[in-house]
Formats: structure tokens, sequence, C-alpha cells
């Protein structure tokens, strides 16, 4: 049987080693923060993407 050993006076080792099996997976699910565009924002591709439209749709 182990003996109990209080967290606070685990070697840094153990303490990783702890810290990881408690950590597990997060499955599908992305733990990044995601947010939506904000619509007011100037977005340069769309501005350079509309110009090449209206040059290429020109019949000069």
């Amino acid at each position: 049987m182990k003996k109990f050993v209080p967290f606070e006076k685990l070697s840094k080792k153990q303490k990783r080693e702890q810290y990881a099996a408690r950590r597990g997976s997060w499955g599908p699910l992305n733990p990044v923060t995601r947010k939506p565009e904000n619509p007011k924002a100037y977005n340069r591709n769309k501005a350079r993407k509309r110009s090449d439209d209206m040059s290429v749709s020109a019949p000069y």
C-alpha cells in the first residue's frame, strides 16, 4: 500500500506526473477559443477581391 504524501511535499517530477494524469484529453473538442469576425472591421482581402472582379468584368 502506498503511503499518503501531501501534494505540496511531492517532488517536482511526481507533481508533473499527477498533473499529466489529471489533464487527460479534450477528445473531439478544440480548446482554442473562437469568435466571429468583426463585421465593422476593414477586411483588406475582401477589398482586393472586389477590385479584381471589377477589372476583369470591364469590356474595354
